[in-house]
C-alpha cells in the first residue's frame, strides 16, 4: 500500500461546464502492477485536509492501467464537535471514468452520496448506486462533494484499490414497461418520489413495490439522488397492477427536482448552483428524455434542499412532501401565490401541484401522500399528461377519495384542472364529495382566499359540501380537506387538496 497527502495547496481550480471546482493530485498505479502477495490487487491512500469555503467538488484523477478488472475506493473523513447552529462536517462520494468529469458529460460511472462508505465498479457488478461496466484504462475521477465543511476543516482519507483479471461481461439492461393493464379514463393513484438502496434509501425495489401495492398505488417513480443505476432493478417489479416509471433525483446545492418518467437509463447532472445559469439546459434534457420537471420540497429547510431555481421550466410543483409539516403548508401557500399571479397575468399556463412520500426506510410510508391522477389509461405518457395537465388531487391514503365539480347553469362541467367556460356573471355551483376523511372540514379557497368552510365530517368520513359564486367573484376554486386543528386558529394538517377549477374566461 502507498500513501499520499493531498492538502489544500497542492490544488488546481478548473471550471467544468460552469460550476469551478478543485482537482488533487493524481494517484498513479504501475502499469499492469500486481500486489506483492499475489492477490492481484494494488492500494493507493491519500489523505488531506478542504478548509471552510472549499468549492462544492473536489476531483481525485486516479490513473488506470491496462487489465483492470475492478476499480474499489473507501473513504473517511473526520467530524469534530461545532457549536449549535453551525454546520459539521459531511462529505459525499461518487465516480467518473477515463471519460472525464464534464458537465453532462458520458463519464459518469455512479454517486452514492454519504450513504456508504465505500463502492466497487466492475463490468459485471457495481454497489448500488454505481453503473457497471468495464474498467477501462485512462484517468478516472474520484469525486468529492463536501456538503458543508466544519469550521476547523474537513480531514479525509481515500483509498483506491485496483484488482486486475478477466474483466467479465456487463449484463445488458433490462427495463420495466411503460404501460400497465389500466383501467382506461380513470382516477389512478401514484407515489413519484421514492428512494431505494440504490441511493440513500434503505428498502430493495422489491420491498417497494409491495408497499406501494399494498398502499393501493398504480404507479411509482423512482427517483433515487443523482444517479440512475436503479433503472434495470425494477423491472421484475412491474406488472399488470402497478406503473414503474423511471427517474431520478437531481440533488443540487440549490434544491431538488424530481426528473419524473425519464428514458430509461437517462441520467441528469446535478453539478452547478442557481448562479451558474446551467439548470435550464438540464430541464430541456429531462424533457427530451420525456420526462417532467417537478421541484420537490420547494421551502424545506435543510441546507441545499430549497428551491432557488424559479418555477419557469417546472411541469408541475411537490407541494406535499411526506408527513405533513410547516414546511408543506409555506409550499401550499406559495403555490397558491402562482396561482394567483397566473389568473392576474392571464396567462393561460399555470403550475399543477403534487404530493409524494419521499420515502427511504422504515417508518416512511410509501404512498402517504399520494397524487391521485385523472388519466386516459395506466401508461407513462397518460399519467404524465395528467399530472402536467393538473387533472390531480392529492390524499394521505388510499383511503381518501375527492370528487370536485363546476357547473353552470346551463349543462357547462368542469372537473379538476379544468376551465368551466362562462360569462363572468354567470351563477357557478361547485361541489365536493369526500370519502375516507372522518371528521376533516371542508375548505373551498379561491384567488381571494378561503371562502367556504364546513362543519366537520361525520365519523364516516363521508360527506359532501357546496358553495355558490360567480367567475367575477373567484377566478378559480381549489379544494382542502383539513384534520381538527389543534392550535387554536391555525389550520389542521391537509388529509387531502385538489388542484384548482378555473371560472370563466374564453
Amino acid at each position: 500500500m502507498c500513501e499520499d497527502d493531498h492538502g489544500i495547496g497542492r490544488r488546481a481550480l478548473f471550471v467544468t461546464g460552469a460550476a469551478a471546482a478543485l482537482t488533487l493530485g493524481t494517484v498513479s498505479f504501475a502499469s499492469g502492477a500486481f500486489a506483492a502477495d499475489g492477490a492481484g490487487q494494488d492500494t493507493r491512500t491519500v489523505r488531506g485536509t478542504l478548509p471552510p469555503g472549499s468549492p462544492d467538488f473536489v476531483y481525485l484523477p486516479v490513473e488506470v492501467p491496462e487489465g483492470v478488472r475492478e476499480i474499489r475506493v473507501a473513504y473517511t473523513y473526520d467530524k469534530p464537535s461545532v457549536p449549535a447552529g453551525t454546520p459539521g462536517n459531511a462529505l459525499d462520494i461518487g465516480i467518473f471514468d477515463e471519460r472525464g468529469t464534464e458537465l453532462g458529460g458520458e463519464g459518469f460511472r455512479g454517486w452514492s452520496g454519504g450513504a456508504r462508505p465505500e463502492f466497487f465498479v466492475r463490468a459485471d457488478d457495481a454497489t448500488p448506486g454505481y453503473i457497471p461496466g468495464p474498467v477501462g484504462p485512462g484517468t478516472w475521477y474520484v469525486a468529492l462533494g463536501p456538503y458543508t465543511v466544519a469550521p476547523q476543516g474537513l480531514a479525509y482519507e481515500v483509498t483506491v484499490t485496483l484488482a486486475y483479471g478477466d474483466p467479465g461481461e456487463t449484463p445488458a439492461p433490462v427495463y420495466p414497461p411503460s404501460r400497465a393493464k389500466g383501467r382506461g379514463r380513470a382516477w389512478y393513484r401514484g407515489d413519484c418520489h421514492l428512494h431505494s438502496w440504490y441511493s440513500d434509501g434503505r428498502r430493495t425495489p422489491a420491498e417497494i413495490a409491495a408497499l406501494a401495492r399494498a398502499a393501493g398505488l398504480d404507479f411509482i417513480n423512482t427517483s433515487e439522488h443523482n444517479t440512475h443505476s436503479s433503472h434495470p432493478h425494477w423491472a421484475d417489479q412491474a406488472g399488470d397492477d402497478l406503473l414503474i416509471m423511471l427517474g431520478e433525483e437531481v440533488t443540487t446545492r440549490n434544491g431538488h427536482v424530481v426528473a419524473l418518467g425519464t428514458d430509461p437509463g437517462t441520467f441528469v447532472d446535478w453539478r452547478y448552483r442557481a448562479r451558474d445559469n446551467r439548470f435550464g439546459r438540464f430541464a430541456r434534457r429531462i424533457h427530451r428524455a420525456g420526462g417532467l420537471v417537478v421541484p420537490a420540497h420547494p421551502h424545506a429547510t435543510c441546507v441545499g434542499y430549497g428551491w432557488k431555481f424559479g418555477f419557469n421550466d417546472a411541469d408541475a410543483v411537490e407541494v406535499w412532501n411526506g408527513p405533513y409539516t410547516p414546511d408543506d403548508e409555506v409550499a401550499l401557500a406559495e403555490w397558491d401565490n402562482t396561482l394567483v399571479a397566473s389568473v392576474r397575468d392571464g396567462r393561460a399556463r399555470w403550475l399543477p401541484a403534487m404530493g409524494n412520500s419521499d420515502a427511504h426506510r422504515d417508518p416512511d410510508a410509501v404512498g402517504t401522500p399520494q397524487t391521485v391522477v385523472l388519466a386516459d389509461d395506466l401508461t407513462r405518457e397518460a399519467v404524465q399528461e395528467g399530472i402536467r395537465a393538473g387533472r390531480s388531487y392529492v390524499a394521505e391514503s388510499k383511503n381518501v377519495s375527492l370528487a370536485f365539480t363546476a357547473s353552470g347553469g346551463r349543462g357547462e362541467h368542469a372537473g379538476i384542472g379544468e376551465r368551466l367556460r362562462v360569462d363572468r356573471d354567470t351563477p357557478v355551483t361547485v361541489r365536493l364529495r369526500a370519502q375516507g376523511a372522518p371528521r376533516c372540514t371542508i375548505r373551498l379557497v379561491t384567488d381571494q382566499g378561503v371562502l367556504f368552510t364546513s362543519d366537520p365530517l361525520p365519523v364516516s368520513g363521508a360527506g359532501t359540501a357546496e358553495w355558490h359564486t360567480t367567475p367575477a367573484y373567484a377566478a378559480y376554486v381549489r379544494a382542502e380537506l383539513r384534520h381538527e386543528t389543534a392550535v387554536g386558529p391555525l389550520p389542521g394538517a391537509l388529509a387531502a387538496f385538489t388542484n384548482p377549477i378555473f371560472l370563466g374566461g374564453a
